[in-house]
């Protein structure tokens, strides 16, 4: 009975040892994520008087906003970003992650090249495109003997900044594919081998199915940045920009009405419709997934 209850108030300590290891995880969950998010709520439901005071007026924000043809322009715009960006960058990231998994003098060379947009100053890096695609004197018209407005045509601006949210993720997505790829054991590849399977029968039946967990985590993490994608748009294409509405997401539309129109309720009113459009992305994603994703190893 003594051994018993030392063993009880043994594992009881070890419990409140687990709640002290967790509780600054969770109190930052809550002082950073949580309650930012419940007075974004709440602010969404209100009007900006200025000076931090609101006043409660119900759906007029909301209204306002779903009658606003900017507002539907800004989430089409994020939509189609999304639709130009995540399944092309998925595709080159896997190619790339299967060429470094390959028998490849220098490997790690070419992991740190393709790696290294991540740890370049998205400033430094926004500069570096925006003279690419210069109009007069940029390195791409010059190649090519062409005269395109990259960032200044409305039907061209998004394409420009999708090849730049593209090039900038390629190396973090296929590092992540690359560790799921040396994790598919080598005797699935014998075994096809000695049945004389094709390099081609080879991806589709092996390589695709057993990374489709890390592809499918992967894309997951790239939709909800293209959906929250400000900072890229916001450095490529000025505010005096003609193009500017047809490059314009939805986060930098709260930019926009939060920070330099001051209108705070209608800004937050536009982040809760990015967390629900968040939110409905993911669900359709773990929907699908039981259809593509293979889990069994």
């Amino acid at each position: 009975m003594k051994q018993g209850m030392r063993l009880s108030a043994a594992a009881k300590r070890e419990q409140n040892w687990a709640y002290i290891m967790v509780a600054p995880t969770i109190i930052g969950l809550i002082v950073l994520n949580l309650w930012p998010f419940i007075q974004t709520l709440y602010t969404s439901f209100c009007e900006h008087l200025g000076f931090g005071h609101y006043k409660f007026s119900g759906l007029d924000n909301y209204i306002a906003m779903f009658q606003s043809p900017e507002f539907w322009k800004a989430t089409w715009n994020t939509i189609y970003f999304c639709i130009l960006t995540v399944p092309l960058g998925l595709i080159l990231a896997l190619l790339v992650a299967m060429l470094l998994n390959a028998k490849l003098k220098g490997k790690g060379v070419f992991r740190t090249i393709f790696f290294l947009p991540m740890v370049c100053a998205p400033a430094a890096v926004t500069m570096v495109w925006r003279w690419i695609f210069n109009a007069d004197y940029g390195i791409l018209n010059q190649v090519f003997g062409a005269h395109v407005n990259w960032i200044t045509d409305p039907k061209v601006v998004m394409i420009s900044c999708a090849i730049v949210a593209i090039w900038s993720n390629i190396g973090y997505d296929a590092v992540l594919l690359l560790a799921g790829l040396q994790n598919i054991s080598k005797s699935y590849y014998e075994a096809a081998n000695i049945d004389g399977a094709s390099k081609v029968t080879q991806f589709f039946q092996i390589t695709l199915p057993m990374v489709s967990p890390t592809l499918f985590v992967v894309m997951i993490m790239r939709l909800m940045a293209s959906v929250k994608v400000y900072d890229l748009i916001y450095m490529m294409v000025e505010e005096t920009n003609p193009a500017i509405t047809s490059v314009q997401s939805l986060m930098y539309l709260f930019y926009r009405s939060s920070f330099i129109a001051g209108d705070r309720g209608y800004g937050s009113a536009i982040v809760i419709w990015t967390v629900l459009l968040i939110g409905l992305v993911t669900i359709i994603q773990f929907v699908g997934q039981k259809k593509w994703v293979n889990y069994d190893v």
